[in-house]
């Protein structure tokens, strides 16, 4: 299949960034538009209390809005059954992360060097803003994935992904959380797709609330990860 007939699909979960979503949104479309790639950009609003539903009308997007706040992991897995497109991205919706940045994400599927992409604060080129707090907890989490699962990754809980439609096909996943990215990192590595990071930038949210407990989603995450490599 030729780069122009594939179909990129670009899944923004969203709870209460009603300050974020329409530039997200505006910039993601931009980007997707400058790859040469049949797109579609699908917002999924995991019952917002805010007006991020209303804030991301009119940008282009489909939108799809729960009926209760079920999670993260819940809205991706509703954007997953909702995509058609052959390569599959999520990012975030709080402005973390730069839009601009996809090409650098597509490129290695684009070129059959990889089947799913994790774009990493961590490789260090790129400008990074993170707590130093999440950085250690994402290093605990790094090395317990590459002792079950024997994959080496400097950033197993990044939100900005881009994968073949065959890393979707491949897994049923269950997480309703932020431990979704856990869950299907491990899974894929149990099959052997061929997983990659490219360096990214980020910059923690200046505004807002993060909804990430660091206690109670830290053991969600852990208790992901050995779910997936035992029934995975």
């Amino acid at each position: 299949m030729s780069k122009k007939e594939k179909l990129l699909s670009i899944i923004i979960p969203v709870f209460n960034e009603e300050s974020t979503i329409g530039n997200v949104i505006d910039r993601v479309k931009a980007a997707a538009d400058q790859t040469g790639l049949k797109n579609e950009v699908i917002v999924v609003d995991d019952f917002s209390n805010d007006s991020s539903l209303e804030k991301a009308e009119g940008h282009g997007a489909r939108l799809y809005a729960l009926k209760m706040h079920l999670g993260k992991g819940y809205a991706l897995r509703v954007g997953f059954a909702k995509a058609k497109g052959d390569i599959v991205v999520t990012i975030d919706s709080d402005g973390s992360h730069q839009p601009e940045e996809l090409p650098e994400l597509l490129l290695p599927i684009l070129k059959n060097r990889a089947d799913l992409v994790i774009g990493s604060r961590y490789l260090n080129h790129k400008k990074v803003a993170t707590k130093q707090l999440n950085a250690f907890g994402v290093e605990v989490f790094n090395s317990l994935i590459d002792f079950l699962a024997h994959v080496a990754i400097t950033d197993s809980q990044s939100g900005y992904r881009a994968m073949a439609r065959k890393i979707l096909r491949s897994q049923t996943t269950i997480s309703r959380g932020y431990e979704i990215e856990s869950e299907m990192l491990v899974k894929a590595a149990k099959r052997r797709f061929r997983i990659v990071e490219v360096p990214i930038s980020f910059e923690q949210r200046t505004y807002g609330r993060s909804g990430v407990d660091p206690v109670f989603d830290g053991i969600r995450i852990l208790l992901s990860i050995f779910l997936a490599y035992m029934w995975g």
